[in-house]
Formats: C-alpha cells, structure tokens, sequence
C-alpha cells in the first residue's frame, strides 16, 4: 500500500494572494525570549535587501528547537513575500524568462482549497521537432486534457522546437522558478506538485521526474520514450507508466513493459520506496482514448515528503548540485551515472558512492535529532561526530536556492 502523509498546518496556510499573515511564534525555550532572536532578526530582515549580509552574529548563533521554528516562520514568510512581489508579474503575464528563455503557460483551477493548500499539476504537451505551429497546437490540446479534482491545472509551452522539448538543459531552472511563484503568489502547497505529459511530454518526465524527484509529489508518464532515464531517483516519487499496447513505434510499448518491470523489481528489493503504476492497455495506439487520466486519482492520494531517510541519487546528463538533503559544491566534477546512496539510520547518515568533496548535509529535526550527536560515514569511513548546531543562516541559505519552507535546513553540516 502506498504511504500517505498525514496533513499539516504550516506557514504555507497563511499565503493568500502573496499577502503573508503572522505566524504565531513558538513557545519561547531554553532562555529564548520575545526580544532575542525573533526580534534581531526582524531587525536584520527590516533591512535593504542589499544590507542583509549572511555574516551577522545574529544568522550565525546556534538556536535551540524552540527559537528555530520561531526563526524559519519569520524567515519563510520573508522569503516567501520578496518572491511573490518579484513573481506577479509573472504570474499575471503567464510567462516566465530566465537566462534567455520563456516559459508560457495557459492554467485552469479546479476546486476551492484554500490558499496554502493548493495543489499543482504541470502537464508537458507533446510534439517536438515540429514547427512551432504544431507545437503550439499540441499545447493548445493539453490544457484541455486532463481535469483534476482540485488544483491549479497548469500546461507549459516549451520555450524550444527541439525533439527534447522538456529536458533541455534550461527546463531545470524554469520549473523551479515556476513552483516558487506559484508557492508565493497563488498559495501551492509545495508539498503538493505534480507532473504529467504526453507522448514528448511523457519523454520529459521519463528525464525530469528523477532529475527533479525531490520537488514533486508524484509523475505520470503517458505514450512516453524514456531514452537513457534511470528510475533509481524515483525512489521516494511515486511514478505512474501509461502506454497503449499498440504503440510500437520506437518500440515504446516494448520498453514501458520493460520499465515497468524494472520499477516492480526495485520497489521488492526496497518495499519503503518505489511506489508505482504501470498500466498497458491491449490494443490501444499512441491515443489512449483518455484512459490514462485514471492517473490523476491515483497521484492525488500522494504528499512529497521532503525528508525521506533513504535517497537515491543518480546524475542525469543534465547535472544538479541538489537532491532532497544532499548538496554538492557547485563545479563539483560530476558526471551522467554517478551514484549516492544516503541513508539515515538513527543518528547516523551512511553515504556511499561518488561523494564529491565539499559535499553539505542539510539537516532539520524532521530527519534526525539535532539536540543529540550525529554520525556521518562515507563508504564504512566515520567523517564525523558531533552536535551540529540550528542556526538561521542554514535557513535563510537554503530559502533563498528555494521558496520551499517545507524543505528549509535548520542546520548545515560541511563535510571535508
């Protein structure tokens, strides 16, 4: 049975329209009072954006539990309103440009959750190397493909007409810049994001559901090539496969048998993870009929869980820098295939594989203690023991690569 996460409250639940409530404070703990912490940081956040340095005593000095919740509500919902007001725009044009490349998007909403609590569903069109007219065609076709029964139904315009529409490298950043407007300005639940696409549209969440997993919540693919993709990184995103049994061009039907096959094997080997669909229906060419939209139910029963103890982590030919809790150095050499594997046991964190020097743990008391020492190995080797203290300057860090307050680090910890 797939595991659910319960719901939560969180600061996300206060986002209406970019307008950020106040967030009540934790019960002030271990000698924190309301003019300590809480207040210097108001006071630095008051600040010119151009005056907030990261060196202040202030971000630097160790929190206890108490003061750190204190700390990341007031720092998230910072973050959260400098990135809807540079957002609106955006969002209001519906398009987004970055490093010379656009994404539009056209967008439906289903339901009336309340702000925080949103959903969101990125729909990848088919097409590819076409000209742009039967490109935007197929985007025209997507936004009216599927309905959610709630969420904000969101279908992208590939900025490109290459044959890899949606894993280019530019796609990456986009994406990401899109889920932290979308957090910001209209209230998404980042726990809550999903991806689907259609036939090249499937092809780019064969490569970006695992190059991404740690952003998403669950993915579908439909009538999709997965070309070199590797399913390892899917092992905390539940990962649906939809194909036509007739679809045998560029053997897609054979392949997605294959895969299927492989994800079933993995989830046996490792039952904590690799939760997956695989529907082949008999008969059925590259159009599906519509048949495929069964997966929307099935995704929708799934939150992400920022914090899982078990990652997997693979790199794609396109490389990042971060996957759920591990981060490597940027310019860090790293190539297509390389492997982590990290695993939180307790107190300790086992890493295996290509770990590349410099590499950070972004810790949060949702993955382990940080009141109590913590263990890292690489390979079997102890690199470290310690307390590795919360401090506000790991939150406004990871803030700041991300709006994500769900996957904020209270604490980072260098390893050499």
């Amino acid at each position: 049975m797939p595991s659910i996460l319960p719901g939560r409250r969180t600061l996300l639940g206060c986002v209406a329209a970019a307008a950020l409530c106040q967030v009540a404070p934790a019960p002030a703990t271990g000698g924190q009072r309301a003019g300590g912490v809480p207040g210097a940081l108001t006071t630095w956040l008051e600040r010119p954006a151009a005056e907030r340095t990261i060196d202040v005593p202030v971000l630097a000095r160790p929190l206890d539990r108490g003061a750190a919740a204190r700390a990341l509500s007031l720092l998230s919902a910072a973050r959260l309103r400098t990135v809807a007001e540079a957002g609106r725009a955006g969002i209001d044009a519906k398009a987004i440009t970055l490093d010379g490349r656009t994404l539009r998007w056209e967008s439906r909403t289903f339901g009336n959750a309340p702000a925080g609590s949103r959903s969101l569903w990125i729909s990848l069109h088919g097409g590819g190397n076409a000209p742009a007219a039967v490109n935007d065609q197929q985007w025209r076709n997507q936004i009216r493909l599927y309905e959610p029964a709630e969420g904000i139904y969101l279908a992208p315009r590939a900025p490109t007409d290459t044959w890899n529409l949606w894993h280019e490298p530019h796609i990456d950043p986009l994406f990401q810049r899109l889920i932290d407007y979308q957090v910001a300005v209209n209230g998404v639940d980042p726990d809550r994001v999903y991806l689907l696409g259609y036939s090249a549209g499937g092809d780019g969440v064969w490569q970006l559901a695992p190059r991404m997993a740690d952003r998403f919540a669950a993915a579908a693919t439909m009538a999709g090539h997965p070309n070199e993709a590797r399913l390892e990184p899917v092992r905390n995103l539940p990962f649906a496969i939809f194909m036509g049994g007739a679809d045998a061009a560029y053997d897609r039907n054979r392949i997605a048998a294959e895969k299927s096959a492989e994800l079933a094997a993995l989830h046996r080997a490792d039952p904590g993870g690799y939760v997956g669909l695989s529907r082949i229906y008999p008969g059925l060419p590259h159009w599906m009929n519509r048949k495929d939209a069964e997966a929307l139910p099935w995704m929708a029963q799934f939150r992400r869980d920022p914090w899982p103890k078990r990652i997997v982590w693979v790199q794609d030919d396109v490389t990042s820098d971060r996957f759920y809790w591990l981060q490597i150095p940027q310019g860090a050499k790293v190539a297509a295939g390389d492997r982590i594997v990290a695993t939180v046991t307790g107190q300790t964190i086992a890493l295996t594989g290509a770990v590349p020097a410099g590499t950070t743990l972004r810790l949060s008391d949702r993955l382990l203690d940080l009141d109590r020492p913590v263990t890292v190995t690489i390979d079997g080797r102890r690199v470290f023991h310690g307390r590795v203290p919360r401090t506000a300057r790991a939150m406004w860090l990871s803030l700041l690569d991300r709006a994500d307050p769900a996957s904020a680090a209270s604490a980072l910890l260098p390893l050499k």
